[in-house]
């Protein structure tokens, strides 16, 4: 039960989409999360009014194309799975996008079953 939020700097409705699309994908192929439990918020930035803001850390050079990927899930991947997952994101966002690899930076945040509701004021997971 993946919970995502992609921000992404000038992104127009189908950009937005492609990311989305390029996100639930990677996370279905690598993790192994059901096709139907896609949870997402698709915000585009417009530079004026809201915007992203980035630098070269790490020595890698981010541009406008910058998009933020932010990922909570419960607890239990290993290392290995999300540094596939990291990748993934990357190739499919490209292709479906055209965002550069470079410019996607993606958060994995974990938690435990009990930090779920799904709706109905139940946690569904305990």
């Amino acid at each position: 039960m993946p919970f995502v939020r992609i921000d992404a700097l000038r992104a127009d409705a189908e950009r937005l989409d492609a990311l989305g699309r390029a996100v639930h994908e990677a996370l279905v192929e690598t993790i192994g999360i059901p096709p139907d439990d896609r949870f997402q918020v698709l915000a585009g930035h417009d530079g004026t009014h809201s915007t992203l803001v980035y630098d070269d850390y790490l020595g890698v050079h981010r541009d406008e194309g910058i998009v933020y990927v932010a990922i909570t899930m419960r607890s239990g991947r290993t290392p290995a799975q999300k540094q596939a997952l990291y990748r993934r994101i990357a190739e499919l966002a490209q292709s479906y996008a055209g965002a550069e690899p470079r410019n996607m930076f993606v958060t994995v945040t974990e938690n435990e079953s009990a930090d779920w509701s799904l709706g109905n004021g139940l946690a569904q997971y305990l």
